[in-house]
């Protein structure tokens, strides 16, 4: 074999060679690949990646038809017709925004269906032909009242719900009851503050604040809010959503004269045309959050909008409602003297239990002008009595809504020494 055939056929051998894998060959392949990975530059964009509006996942719930999906809420709305079964209503509300909005064309107010279902039907007036009934339970050592809607605690057991929840606060000249959706919450900051009652130093008259002005009323400001001050003492004489909307006043008793309590309740975002034939009373559709209005501004531009406001006659201090000339006054029913048993009877059809001077009944006042017949004058739209120690009934009806019901018999529970 000649020399030049020998390097021909090592070459061939060699280049063979390279192209035979070697062991393992493919592993070391895999790394070098994600080596490269590593390796390679990314560039990251500015703002975070976002689906468009129209490609947004959205629950498969959302895509039934409007017309199928109304029929199933209304349904769940007809059938659950007491508490705690009306929290499925609430549930359908929470899936999404068109389960939402359909469930609130469907739930109709406690004036139209009698039942208490959103947040909002606690400012809503009650049912014109029937009573919503409640009960209240006194914390003595914490001065706390909680009004539950049910008959009471023994009948209703697990069907009662928590509706509002009171804390009576002591202070120098008055006495405050704060008034909150939550059982532990009582801060003005908070979304679940609704109101509060604050009394006068002799105990004698009783002012009710709303945390948002009713439906449809006009309000303006008290004339001593237009007194000049700088921008720093008005911001701290803002009260959070604090709307006059009736007064409760006792009756004094100077002379010590044994007998029941004589009250009287001026309301002053009620018109006496609610109680008329056809009259209709303020109706509130939605919980307005006026704190987070007022805080989402800086202090200097508060106080500066606070200015504005009062010079313009718009209403930020000791607001007070002042378009209706004739408001609808409530006064306690007159109980009857009952010889045999030698104390005031009123009849609560068997609503109340106990004796206690806190029982009473409200009725609508009204002059011959007014229009208003006998038998709406008779119509008990408020009552309230005891029947166990620390256990009071509470029963309302239209125009009334439960937080005004509610503020108005907390007013009982306040010490009166003029009155008694």
């Amino acid at each position: 074999m000649s020399l030049k055939s020998i390097i021909r056929d090592l070459w061939i051998i060699r280049d063979e060679m390279r192209k035979k894998p070697k062991a393992g060959g493919a592993a070391e392949e895999r790394k070098q690949m994600r080596r490269r990975r590593r390796t390679k530059a990314y560039i990251a964009p500015e703002q975070p990646f976002s689906l468009p509006s129209s490609t947004v996942p959205q629950s498969q719930w959302a895509d039934m038809p409007p017309e199928l999906l109304h029929d199933i809420i209304q349904r769940v709305e007809q059938a659950e017709i007491s508490w705690p079964a009306r929290r499925d209503v609430v549930a359908c509300a929470s899936v999404c925004r068109s389960w939402r909005e359909i469930t609130n064309e469907i739930v109709k107010t406690p004036e139209q269906c009698g039942l208490l279902t959103f947040p909002i039907s606690l400012k809503q007036p009650g049912p014109r032909d029937s009573l919503i009934q409640c009960f209240i339970q006194r914390e003595r050592e914490t001065s706390t009242y909680r009004l539950f809607l049910g008959l009471s605690p023994a009948l209703s057991g697990d069907m009662s719900k928590l509706l509002l929840t009171a804390r009576k606060i002591r202070r120098a000249t008055s006495t405050e009851f704060v008034i909150s959706l939550a059982a532990d919450d009582f801060s003005r900051a908070s979304t679940t503050y609704v109101g509060k009652l604050r009394s006068n130093f002799l105990g004698s008259k009783f002012t009710i604040y709303d945390s948002q002005p009713p439906h449809g009323s006009p309000i303006q400001t008290n004339h001593k809010s237009h007194k000049k001050m700088n921008s720093k003492h008005a911001i701290s004489r803002i009260p959070a959503g604090s709307y006059n909307v009736a007064t409760v006043s006792y009756e004094l008793n100077i002379l010590r004269t044994r007998g029941p309590r004589r009250m009287q309740c001026i309301m002053q975002s009620i018109p006496i045309s609610a109680v008329q034939e056809g009259g209709v009373a303020p109706t509130p559709t939605d919980l307005k959050d006026c704190l987070n209005q007022q805080t989402s501004l800086s202090p200097v531009s508060q106080g500066k909008k606070l200015l504005d406001n009062l010079s313009c006659g718009s209403p930020r201090l000791d607001l007070e409602y002042d378009d209706m000339s004739d408001p609808l006054i409530l006064k306690n029913k007159a109980p009857r003297w009952h010889e045999q048993l030698q104390c005031w009877c009123l009849n609560f059809r068997g609503r109340v239990t106990v004796a206690s001077v806190k029982n009473f009944q409200l009725v609508a006042a009204a002059e011959p002008s007014q229009n208003v017949s006998e038998a709406e004058q008779e119509k008990v739209i408020l009552q309230f009595g005891k029947i166990g120690k620390d256990i009071f009934t509470m029963d309302y009806r239209y125009p009334l809504s439960t937080f005004q019901a509610f503020a108005i018999c907390l007013s009982c529970f306040d010490t009166k020494p003029a009155c008694e």
